[in-house]
Order: structure tokens, then sequence, then C-alpha cells
């Protein structure tokens, strides 16, 4: 999350730079490597989000037996990547 804060941080500096130093930035952006860059980053927050909520269901109390907790780390690992690719599909 932090290396992605960083990214943004560095767009939002190139965009009060100018047009050529956007275009440059965007251009590393479309890359392979910058979409997985990008892609990588949305996932880490979707996942943030999701174990987030998964911890706001536990401060009421429920969800710490085993069964429980197993089934609601997939519940966030499947809920992550679901929330990317649909993320990443309505981009495209």
């Amino acid at each position: 999350m932090t290396a992605g804060l960083i990214l943004l941080t560095a767009w939002l500096v190139n965009v009060a730079a100018g047009a050529a130093e956007y275009k440059q930035f965007a251009a590393a952006m479309s890359t392979l490597f910058g979409r997985l860059v990008l892609i990588g980053w949305s996932f880490a927050f979707f996942f943030h989000l999701a174990n987030g909520i998964r911890h706001l269901v536990w401060d009421t109390g429920r969800g710490f037996e085993k069964r429980q907790a197993n089934a609601s780390a997939w519940f966030v690992i499947i809920a992550a990547v679901l929330i990317t690719a649909g993320f990443w599909t309505l981009l495209s």
C-alpha cells in the first residue's frame, strides 16, 4: 500500500508538472510492468478493504472459532481477487 501511495504521489506530481511529463508517466504505466504494478496495488487495496470488514465483524465478538476464522480468511482472498478482476474489467 505504501508503494502504491508513492506511485499516486508521482502521478500527481507529473500531472502538476505539465502535459509532457504526464504523457511520459502514462506511457510508463501503460507497459506490461506498469499494468502489473497497478493491478498489484489495486489487489492490495481491495485485500486491505475486505480484511478491514473481517476485523469489523471480529469487533462484534463473532467469527473467532477456527472454522469461521478459516472461512473468513478465504472470503477475504476470494473477494479481493474478484473485486480486483471486476475493477480492471470495468476499466478496460
